[in-house]
């Protein structure tokens, strides 16, 4: 009786352990005859037991709500000696009645085999067993709930169907694997959940579930059980053209957008589109435009805007921002109906310190570093994960899975590479520990990358795995099994920042600058690089990259097409980030739409816009410009020494080098006549694409549009021709097919 006696008050307390082994249906007496069955209804005023062939009432065993009920086993032969088929009858003290059946008889449901995975670090496909997924037991629809809390005294399912109560449901213990589970019949899509956790100490948190796939819009934190089978795709053909078709040799250029001010509501501003609006919006914008992909700022579940994604708190859950799952499903469908690939912002390096969130989850450092000098970010005020535990490791990877499963994902920029290399990133001198080597270097982390991306690349070969990384680690785009990182791609940010601080420059001091031109072709080929105009650029007083532009309003204009025309004739593929296709002038502002309206103000930006799309038109129609981003063979120098001129060119190749651009780019306001470019061939050579054009806002100074090689070598070429530089400008010539 003592014993009873205590389980009973750990029930009453909400304190137990494992609730399993006191509620429910119990056997006991000779041969196990007597059948006891108990549940915890606090909130009712009575309870009925319902079986197929009889019914009882329940005995109220105490004030706080146990009722229980013992029966001869004998008395269920007319159900097949079935003692777990029966339900409650609930009568509240309000007056409502309810009948639900009894969570607390069913069987554990996670096998052996998924609990040895996920606890060795290898069970990739874990959203689809942890979180709350929709299910039937024993013919009986309902939700079943798993969270891991390996730390936790107890863990329940809070919602609105227990009166956020969390003495009611409490889950069973899953052993050694540090995961609860429980299945709650009746309780279906839509509903509001939370988990309430005792740590070891006695505190109550509230968490929201990791492995949400939907939740409350901010302020509110709840998880919503959502399932995610209720979207018919109808991209197969691009899935398997994608499948059959290696990036590396294709044209890429990438629109990167956020979704919540790209554009708002113009009747109601502060109103997110949601993303079936914006396929109707924004597809058809980029589609005009000429990108090949469009890359979102981090699309989950996150509190504050001001964030812009980046601090997640909902790693599965698509943010209620903009609708539901089925929208963006929606979104990414009509991408890939359209021939636009989708690249997602992914968070893996930090997360947030917010109560509901997965900081000290169960109580303890679970998914974080007990150490701060290992486990926060302290200029972000975040926390940093935990690599080296597996079961953290195992939740990072099946995330990045997931996106690519469930919707569809062309590609991860993985942000913050940096961040997660070293260990003493953004740290002063004793704020960090080293590795076991003593070294800087975040060993685990970098395990972890070489993990994601080999799992990845095995599961989908031909996904875009792309590094934020600003350092010169080595081979963050080398296989893992030759020493690299394995992602992909990596962003150029060397190039980004040289490039824009000789843009910032009046034109007349550029000459003693030369070298921010030219020096990246000395690294260009050593990873396979993303050249990035990206948001970071263009907030925090750095200035829209229209107004970086030095010089009159039509210098700005025609600073910035040669901007991106040098971005785009450079070897590596393109990210260009939204409004400066059409010259926005102001920063980016997370909480308002882009400056749409100044396409009607000024001719300028208009043209800009005009500008951009052909110049990815041009862009896709010539090979010379991709298919050999990453091999010095598809770049030669023609004159990169002429400094006083600020002049340089160049020789993009294609695969056959007899399909060649040749590129010469004007960073002055100064127009040069009969000017010596440098040639690789003999023969003619016509003109095909100039930024100076008047369609695009340029002067026109330069009309000729053929010009004849002479055989005398100038400079690094063997030929050469005479020809009319336009102010602040570039022209692109190809040779002329040979009849």
């Amino acid at each position: 009786m003592n014993e009873i006696k205590e389980q009973q008050d750990k029930i009453i307390h909400a304190t137990h352990h494992d609730p399993f082994q006191f509620l429910g249906v119990h056997f006991s007496g000779t041969e196990e005859q007597t059948v006891v069955i108990r549940t915890f209804q606090p909130h009712a005023a009575s309870v009925i037991l319902l079986t197929e062939t009889f019914t009882l009432p329940m005995e109220k065993t105490c004030d706080e709500g146990l009722y229980e009920l013992e029966l001869e086993r004998a008395a269920f032969k007319d159900i097949d000696l079935d003692p777990y088929n029966y339900r409650f009858e609930i009568t509240y003290f309000d007056g409502t009645v309810h009948t639900v059946n009894d969570p607390y008889r069913f069987l554990p449901a996670l096998d052996e085999q998924d609990r040895y995975l996920f606890n060795f670090g290898t069970h990739y496909e874990l959203y689809n067993h942890m979180g709350a997924h929709l299910t039937s037991r024993s013919g009986i629809a309902g939700t079943i709930f798993r969270v891991w809390a390996p730390s936790a005294a107890r863990v329940s399912v809070l919602g609105n169907f227990n009166g956020w109560d969390g003495r009611v449901h409490s889950m069973r213990s899953l052993g050694g694997s540090g995961i609860w589970e429980l299945f709650l019949p009746g309780i279906g899509e839509d509903e509001l959940y939370k988990f309430e956790i005792r740590t070891q100490q006695g505190a109550i948190l509230e968490k929201n579930d990791p492995f949400q796939f939907y939740g409350e819009l901010r302020p509110k934190t709840a998880s919503i059980i959502r399932p995610l089978d209720h979207y018919t795709w109808q991209d197969q053909q691009w899935q398997q053209d994608r499948n059959a078709t290696s990036p590396y040799d294709q044209p890429m250029a990438i629109y990167e957008a956020h979704p919540g001010s790209w554009q708002r509501d113009p009747e109601d501003p502060e109103r997110f589109l949601t993303f079936r609006e914006l396929a109707d919006k924004l597809i058809p914008y980029v589609q005009k435009l000429g990108f090949t992909h469009i890359e979102l700022m981090p699309v989950m579940e996150h509190p504050l805007d001001e964030s812009w994604g980046y601090q997640v708190t909902g790693p599965f859950s698509m943010t209620s921002r903009y609708g539901t799952p089925e929208d963006f499903m929606y979104f990414v469908d009509q991408c890939h109906q359209n021939k636009i690939g989708v690249i997602l912002d992914w968070v893996p390096a930090h997360f947030p310190k917010d109560e509901h969130s997965l900081g000290r989850f169960d109580g303890t450092a679970l998914f974080e570093h007990e150490d701060p000098k290992k486990g926060e970010q302290q200029e972000w005020g975040t926390y940093i994960y935990n690599y080296g535990r597996r079961e953290v490791s195992n939740f990072l990877i099946a995330n990045a899975l997931f996106w690519l499963d469930k919707y569809h994902i062309d590609g991860l920029r993985v942000d913050a590479v940096a961040s997660m290399l070293y260990l003493d990133y953004s740290r002063k001198e004793g704020e960090w520990i080293p590795n076991a080597y003593g070294g800087r270097e975040n060993l685990e982390a970098i395990e972890f990358i070489r993990h994601l991306n080999s799992i990845i690349y095995d599961r989908y070969p031909n996904t875009l795995m792309i590094a934020e990384e600003s350092t010169s680690f080595y081979g963050v785009s080398k296989a893992a099994d030759i020493g690299g990182l394995g992602f992909g791609f990596k962003w150029n940010m060397g190039w980004m920042n040289d490039i824009l601080s000789y843009f910032a420059k009046d034109p007349l001091y550029r000459k003693f600058h030369h070298n921010s031109l030219t020096f990246s072709i000395i690294y260009a080929f050593s990873e396979n690089f993303i050249l990035p105009m990206s948001h970071d650029e263009v907030v925090h007083g750095k200035r829209s990259l229209l107004d970086k532009m030095p010089g009159d309003l039509w210098q700005k204009f025609a600073n910035l097409r040669l901007l991106l025309l040098t971005m785009w004739m450079h070897p590596g593929k393109k990210l260009l980030f939204m409004g400066s296709e059409f010259g926005q002038w102001t920063e980016w502002n997370c909480k308002r739409s882009l400056d749409f309206h100044l396409l009607n103000e000024n001719p300028l930006h208009s043209q800009m816009l005009t500008f951009v799309a052909e110049l990815n038109r041009f862009y896709k129609e010539n090979p010379s410009l991709w298919q050999l981003d990453f091999s010095p063979e598809g770049f030669q120098w023609l004159d990169l020494e002429d400094r006083q001129n600020s002049i340089i060119s160049y020789v993009r190749y294609a695969k056959d080098r007899s399909d060649h651009l040749v590129c010469l780019l004007n960073y002055t306001p100064q127009t040069h006549f009969d000017y010596k470019l440098g040639l690789p061939t003999g023969g003619e050579y016509e003109v095909i694409f100039c930024s100076d054009n008047n369609k695009y806002g340029g002067s026109n100074a330069s009309d000729e549009t053929r010009y004849q090689a002479i055989a005398e070598q100038y400079a690094q070429a063997p030929f050469h021709t005479r020809i009319t530089v336009p102010p602040l400008g570039g022209v692109i010539l190809r040779p002329v097919p040979n009849p």
